[in-house]
């Protein structure tokens, strides 16, 4: 019997743990880290290093996404297959094809993430757009009220404090948190994703 409880114990440290969402606002920065007061009112120390990428999350409008542009949005299901934004960010082509797919996503229940190319933009009854991703496309409706970001280059300067900021870290044996990339809010601007 240990040893059934060993070889199971075995296996699950094996597996990688998922990235924790960490959105928040930065209270403290150091040249190896940051400490994070989030929404949920927790405050956590994220490990930074100088891999770790930062982008800016600029005000955006929907006349920023054209046909061609390539999109991230978190969205929740609708009775008809198609999905309700609730926010929309876009990527300088640089960036296109960044996290490209459709996923589950921590912004709400049931919520999800499509990352990729829109395909069909119809601005008539509302905002429909189609966005096409390797292996799929969605059909997702943008109501007026939906935050819409850009995503840009950005760098250390935008970690200060006071900074609303969306990460995903991972979380190490010690259980310390580590940021590969960090989509800081610049200019006031708090990440909806």
């Amino acid at each position: 019997m240990a040893t059934g409880l060993l070889g199971a114990g075995g296996s699950a440290l094996a597996q990688t743990p998922p990235p924790v969402g960490v959105r928040g606002a930065i209270t403290a920065v150091s040249n190896d880290a940051i400490k994070v007061h989030t929404n949920r009112g927790e405050d956590l120390t994220i490990k930074i290093n100088n891999d770790t990428q930062v982008r800016a999350v600029t005000l955006a409008k929907v006349t920023d996404i054209k046909p061609g542009s390539y999109i991230g949005t978190a969205a929740t299901p609708l009775p008809d297959g198609s999905l309700k934004a609730l926010e929309v960010h876009v990527f300088p082509p640089a960036m296109a094809g960044t996290g490209d797919g459709h996923r589950a996503w921590d912004l709400g229940p049931k919520s999800t993430m499509t990352n990729g190319t829109v395909g069909d933009l119809v601005a008539a009854n509302g905002r429909t757009l189609t966005l096409k991703y390797k292996g799929g496309e969605k059909k997702i409706v943008v109501p007026d009220d939906v935050p819409i970001v850009n995503l840009e280059p950005g760098d250390r300067s935008l970690l200060a404090v006071g900074t609303k900021i969306v990460l995903f870290a991972k979380k190490a044996a010690d259980a310390s948190l580590s940021a590969s990339f960090i989509s800081a809010g610049k200019d006031g601007v708090t990440p909806p994703m």
